[in-house]
This record gives C-alpha cells, sequence and structure tokens, in this order.
C-alpha cells in the first residue's frame, strides 16, 4: 500500500510539473507576443496582452499558492496519520505485554497456593498424628498410684479404693491440663507454618508488583520518545513549510516574469 501511495505521488508531481511547464510556456508566448507588438506599434494590442499577462500571473500565483498550501496540508495530515497508526501499534504491543506478564504472574500466584495447599495438608496430618506423643504426669499422682497398687497388694481394698479415686480425679485434671497445652502447642506450630507461607506468597507478590512497575515505567519510557519522535518530525516539517512559503512569497513579491524574447540584432542600436 505505501508502494503504491508512493508511485502515484511520484505520478502527481509529473504531473504538476507538466502543467506548470504548459503555464510558464503559454506566458513566455504570450510575452513574446507583447514584445513584437511594442515593436511594431501596435499599442493597443501591446496593451492588451499586458493586461492579460498580469491577469494570467495572478491566477497562476493564486494556483501555485493554492497547490502548495493543499500539499503542505496533506503533508502534515500524512505525519499525523503515521502518528496515529504508530501509537496505536504500540498500545497494542503493550497492551499485549501486559497481558501476558498478568498472565504469568497469575500462573505463579496459582502455583503457590497449589502447593502452599499440598504443604499444609502434609503438616496437619503430621500434627495430629504425633504418635511420639506421651502425657507426664505429676510426682503426686505417680506417688498416688504406687500407694494404691500397694494397699491393694496388702489387702486393703476399702482404702486402695478411696486411694484411686482421687488419682483417678488427679489424673483426669492432669490430662485436661496436658491436652490444653499441647493444643496451644499445635497452634502456635499451625500459626508459624501459616505465618511462613504468609511471608513466602508476600515476597512472590511483591517481587511481581516490581516487575509490573517496572514494565509500567518502560512503557511510559518508550511512549515519551514516541512522543518526543512526533515532535520532532512535526517540528521539521514545520519548519521546512515555513521555508518553503517565504521563498513562495519572496517569488512572487519580485512578479515571476517570463524570460525575455532574444530578438537578435534588431533590438540592438
Amino acid at each position: 500500500q505505501q508502494q503504491q501511495q508512493h508511485q502515484a505521488s511520484s505520478s502527481d508531481i509529473k504531473m504538476k510539473e507538466s502543467e506548470d511547464s504548459a503555464v510558464q510556456d503559454f506566458l513566455q508566448i504570450l510575452e513574446d507576443h507583447r514584445l513584437n507588438c511594442e515593436r511594431q506599434g501596435k499599442y493597443v494590442e501591446a496593451e492588451i496582452a499586458k493586461n492579460r499577462l498580469e491577469e494570467l500571473r495572478i491566477h497562476e500565483e493564486n494556483r501555485r499558492r493554492e497547490a502548495m498550501r493543499s500539499r503542505q496540508i496533506a503533508e502534515r495530515l500524512g505525519v499525523e496519520e503515521a502518528h496515529m497508526l504508530e501509537f496505536t501499534q504500540f498500545n497494542q504491543l503493550w497492551d499485549r505485554k501486559m497481558q501476558d506478564f498478568e498472565l504469568k504472574a497469575q500462573d505463579l500466584d496459582d502455583a503457590m497456593k497449589e502447593r502452599h495447599a499440598g504443604e499444609y495438608k502434609d503438616f496437619a496430618k503430621q500434627l495430629g498424628m504425633d504418635p511420639g506423643y506421651k502425657p507426664k504426669f505429676s510426682k503426686d499422682l505417680l506417688n498416688m498410684r504406687k500407694i494404691q497398687e500397694t494397699l491393694a497388694k496388702q489387702k486393703e481394698y476399702a482404702d486402695a479404693h478411696k486411694i484411686k479415686l482421687k488419682a483417678d480425679n488427679l489424673e483426669s485434671y492432669e490430662l485436661e491440663k496436658l491436652r490444653n497445652q499441647q493444643h496451644v502447642k499445635m497452634a502456635n506450630l499451625e500459626e508459624k507454618f501459616l505465618t511462613k507461607q504468609q511471608s513466602e506468597m508476600m515476597a512472590l507478590r511483591q517481587r511481581i508488583q516490581s516487575s509490573r512497575d517496572e514494565l509500567k515505567k518502560q512503557r511510559q519510557l518508550d511512549l515519551e520518545r514516541l512522543l518526543q519522535r512526533y515532535q520532532n518530525v512535526k517540528s521539521e516539517l514545520e519548519a521546512q513549510q515555513t521555508i518553503e512559503r517565504m521563498r513562495a512569497d519572496r517569488y512572487f513579491s519580485k512578479g515571476a516574469k517570463p524570460k525575455p524574447a532574444r530578438t537578435g540584432g534588431a533590438d540592438q542600436r
């Protein structure tokens, strides 16, 4: 498409150059006619030719100014369109980059959640089994059990029964106390384990956020460079067009005239 546009533009330039050449040829013919009328004393015809030349020059100046204005507008629009296309492609590229990043970040987050779930399941299983746990009773309870056994061996069953009731009550109390202590211990271990997992997840998410911030920063830098390139191209084009308009003003202010006709020795005195 760009090649076709370039070919069309080249064709337009050649056509305009051909038109300009034809106009200049006609002006030159009219100028030659005016000079011939002047030399031959045909002043009425010379006046008509002069007026016609002035009209054509004004018309030609206006035509060239309008052509230059239209071409410069087209050039500026071309720069704008190219910039908008580049800007659109820039956003599409970076949107895909950010989308890919977010998908990868979610995969990492999900993978850690899954790993943590498996680790917690194993941890809870080990914590619940704890086959090595054996309650440690107090010396008072152990002494009461010995006294109970001694009385039973001595056939002092009534006293043994009394001691047994006291020992059973004390054992129930100590078992409840030990179970509470074990529960607190397990809760502390679980809290420590979960805190470790939370720290790992937080560290991962902080790394992801840092990478996200870096990507956003890079996107902004690339955008600023893109906008600066556009401003440079726009400023350069505006400067070139200003120079072109100034040159055109100087050219037309001097009055663009056809070259004087060569009359050989007839004009030499």
